[in-house]
């Protein structure tokens, strides 16, 4: 793997390679497919800038390595998994045609997680929404997403939440998820809403409470 200090991602050959900052098998811990054996792949790269990120090491993509792509689909197809999640950092920053294109080939099902702020270039067979104030998302994302998860910062954020649901599809599962370091306060609030407004689900990051990447 070649180490890449100064590359943009625009300069990148995604066709061959993409930074990446780390890889592993574990249990998917949010959202719609929480509790299932996923293996995950962190692309480095981000401009979304969210100030309580938990993965801020993610956002330069020069500090990480180029890995090549037929590496990678080895990793996953080895790992025994079934289904793979493609997150970051912002993943739609790239062309993710190659990488898709290999992984399906090897019957691999696939999620990404994406700020939707990118339109998204390969095949994913669930879309999983998580917009930010720091970004606009564009208008791709909202058609293509099969799972809306809104971030619940602070108490603005439920209507805010509220008008990202009214443009995503009927079939879109929505999902409001509290911000880690604030779970005590707003988890009850959480709580609340979704018996109020139960078309809402609440999404816990249950990883953390196993301990697990």
């Amino acid at each position: 793997m070649l180490t890449f200090e100064t590359m943009k991602p625009n300069q990148i050959n995604t066709t061959a390679e993409l930074p990446i900052m780390e890889e592993f098998y574990t249990i998917q811990g949010e959202g719609f497919h929480s509790g299932r054996a996923a293996y995950f792949i962190r692309i480095a790269g981000c401009d979304v800038g969210c100030v309580w990120c938990d993965v801020k090491e993610s956002w330069t993509a020069g500090n990480h390595q180029l890995t090549p792509l037929d590496t990678l689909v080895e990793n996953v197809v080895n790992s025994g998994t079934e289904f793979c999640v493609i997150t970051g950092g912002e993943p739609c920053m790239y062309d993710l045609t190659s990488l898709t294109n290999k992984l399906k080939s090897k019957n691999i099902e696939l999620a990404i997680e994406t700020s939707g702020c990118y339109t998204l270039k390969g095949e994913i067979d669930w879309y999983c929404f998580s917009p930010k104030k720091f970004k606009a998302p564009v208008d791709d994302a909202y058609k293509k997403a099969d799972e809306l998860k809104v971030v619940i910062n602070h108490p603005s954020d439920f209507d805010w939440a509220e008008v990202h649901a009214t443009k995503v599809s009927v079939n879109c599962k929505l999902y409001l998820q509290t911000e880690w370091s604030k779970q005590e306060r707003f988890l009850p609030l959480i709580i609340d809403y979704v018996k109020n407004n139960p078309q809402w689900k609440i999404s816990l990051q249950t990883h953390k409470t196993m301990n697990i990447p």
